[in-house]
């Protein structure tokens, strides 16, 4: 019988002697490459935008003979392996309990076999954000504890799926992954319409992927950076199929993990063991999780678009962290093509308006406009 039970940081009973750890699940680290897909999807949020686009991409057009392709170009997040592994264990030791953090980068192991060569990552866990494109949508699956012995193998195997995927497949790779019996299978975010498809076309295949591969599915994910109407959802998809839910803070920026499982195994294979064998799960909200949703967002995008002087790769500014592949198949940064204040003007305006948004009485006027709508109380 799954059973998943929610907590909140603000209510102290969840403290119990029995809960000795704090587990942080799916953040990102600067090896992980994010999309920059959904730009032209913003012209139906951003109405404004819908022209300024056109502009570029007609002068794109004209300079190179062909059409810009967004897929092409993808960002970092500003923290290196070791700065988001401290992150996510400052905050689980502030609460007074042992940090078990596991890293999830998109389809890449980079981060976490770089932490085990240091001390204080030597116990991480293997795992990777795994991209699975299924019936015109895309899914991702949080893939914790590889064996290390075979991670480099099955990391293979992953992405030579998603980089060509076929229905017959996924079926043997999910058995495969499910059969190492310390491997934790995480639906992540399953009502998340990442591509744009249309809410109610993923959610039927999203329930028609769980359907499909409960047997090798352990946990479904609720996210940290996903609204709780979103999230009630996924408890109810998890109630109809009898699986626990997990936490999942998605992080991309500095802040950490707006929510955190508590378990009271004293390693990660201990909590596996929990939620896969015993299929029980303790997730804490933390206080984070109550701003507004916009405002938390928009502070992402302010770390992201912040110098970082000591980043792991020398990526200080920005724009040295946003790639792109050009004609030749050379993948060059952002920084390589536009000098600083060079960028077009699109480009220009979007930073302006990042700066001008971490500015305290702007942040602040956000959250006094934007608190009541909150849906968590």
């Amino acid at each position: 019988m799954a059973t998943t039970l929610i907590r909140y940081e603000w209510r102290e009973e969840w403290r119990s002697p029995r809960l000795q750890a704090g587990v942080s699940l799916h953040s990102h680290t600067s090896c992980s490459r994010e999309p920059l897909d959904f730009i032209p999807r913003c012209r139906t949020a951003c109405p404004w935008l819908g022209p300024l686009l056109d502009r570029y991409e007609a002068r794109y057009r004209r300079a190179h003979g062909r059409d810009l392709d967004y897929s092409a170009a993808w960002w970092t997040p500003p923290l290196g392996p070791r700065e988001a592994l401290r992150t996510e264990q400052e905050q689980i030791r502030r609460l007074g309990l042992d940090p078990l953090v596991s890293i999830t980068d998109h389809d890449t192991i980079e981060a976490p076999l770089a932490l085990r060569l240091l001390e204080e990552g030597r116990q991480a866990p293997v795992s990777v954000e795994w991209t699975v494109p299924w019936r015109g949508t895309v899914f991702h699956l949080g893939v914790h504890n590889l064996p290390e012995a075979r991670a480099r193998l099955l990391e293979r195997l992953m992405a030579g799926y998603t980089a060509a995927p076929h229905p017959a497949l996924i079926e043997p790779l999910l058995e495969e992954l499910a059969s190492e019996p310390q491997v934790l299978l995480v639906f992540n975010h399953p009502y998340w319409d990442e591509k744009g498809n249309g809410a109610n076309y993923h959610a039927v295949m999203a329930e028609q992927f769980l359907a499909r591969y409960r047997r090798w599915i352990h946990a479904l994910e609720l996210n940290g950076l996903r609204p709780w109407r979103e999230n009630l959802r996924t408890l109810d998809l998890s109630e109809r199929y009898k699986l626990p839910c997990v936490s999942g803070g998605d992080r991309h920026g500095c802040e950490p993990n707006a929510l955190i499982n508590l378990a009271s195994a004293a390693r990660f294979d201990g909590f596996v063991e929990e939620v896969r064998y015993e299929g029980r799960s303790t997730v804490l909200v933390m206080n984070q999780y109550r701003e507004p949703m916009p405002a938390r967002i928009l502070s992402s995008v302010c770390d992201v678009m912040r110098d970082q002087q000591q980043h792991h790769y020398g990526w200080v500014r920005w724009n040295d962290r946003v790639f792109f592949r050009d004609s030749q198949g050379q993948v060059k940064a952002l920084s390589e093509v536009f000098p600083e204040g060079r960028e077009p003007a699109l480009i220009r305006l979007f930073v302006s308006l990042t700066h001008a948004a971490e500015s305290a009485g702007l942040r602040f006027a956000m959250r006094q406009i934007l608190s009541r709508a909150e849906e968590l109380a």
